[in-house]
């Protein structure tokens, strides 16, 4: 069974994000990135089958600039087979890594596909279920527990009033939640090992694959300041401050 993953380049999730002055972004040049914490979760799940026997080859996608091959070297270095990495400076929305997704699937052939369920960049949580759709393959979305058969995929997802297991067909595309594993440190020989694994290069031009992007940032600013807090004395002045400077009583 094979397993494709997709491992987005992202903003490293300890560091605090800055708006450009310009506001039309946010600042990413000397910026650490790493990647998208939910897709290293997808590396993990994907790497554990493969150690279980269940999966036979793991295959780490990547898209954007040149950067996002180290992104692939992480997760080669966590026990990955081989990386793909389609090349591009333009800005990739969720439509379009999907539609490069399908491509790549057409040519793989694997038999699942796993990724986070959203990157912690734009919170789209979109391509997941937009590979599903474009491909016509089951998808099993937020899942806390993955199990593989030859022909099934049992999902545990976390809901509001508890845990629904579905059972899916393969070939599927699963998003993966937060509570699902641990993901692993990769140890130093396999950094290096890592160095010498296949990363095979690839262009929308060359998958044949629109990207021009379907919607436009028009500014992005700094959320408001929130005001200090103040110390009450009595319920009295707190209802007095709440009905006559909150309005909210």
């Amino acid at each position: 069974m094979k397993l494709l993953v997709a491992v987005k380049r992202v903003i490293d999730y300890n560091v605090k994000v800055r708006v450009k002055v310009d506001e039309t972004g946010v600042e990413t040049s000397n910026v650490k990135m790493s990647m998208n914490p939910f897709d290293e979760i997808a590396v993990e799940e994907a790497i554990r089958l493969l150690e279980n026997g269940t999966a036979s080859e793991v295959v780490a996608v990547s898209m954007g600039v040149q950067q996002c091959q180290e992104t692939i070297r992480t997760a080669l270095a966590m026990g990955a087979d081989r990386g793909i990495h389609v090349k591009t400076d333009e800005e990739l929305q969720p439509l379009a890594v999907a539609k490069l997704l399908s491509k790549i699937v057409e040519h793989e052939k694997p038999d699942a596909v796993i990724l986070g369920k959203q990157a912690i960049d734009d919170d789209s949580n979109q391509t997941g279920q937009m590979l599903a759709g474009v491909l016509g393959w089951s998808q099993g979305t937020f899942a806390s527990e993955i199990v593989l058969t030859n022909s099934k995929v049992n999902v545990t997802r976390e809901i509001d009033g508890g845990l629904q297991t579905i059972a899916i067909n393969l070939p599927a595309v699963i998003t993966t939640d937060l509570r699902l594993n641990e993901p692993r440190y990769a140890s130093l020989p396999n950094i290096m090992k890592a160095k010498k694994k296949e990363i095979v290069e690839m262009t929308p031009e060359g998958l044949g694959v629109d990207i021009t992007p379907r919607l436009t940032t028009l500014k992005v600013t700094e959320p408001p300041k929130r005001e200090e807090g103040i110390k009450v004395e009595t319920v009295s002045e707190l209802v007095e401050k709440l009905k006559n400077e909150a309005g909210v009583i």
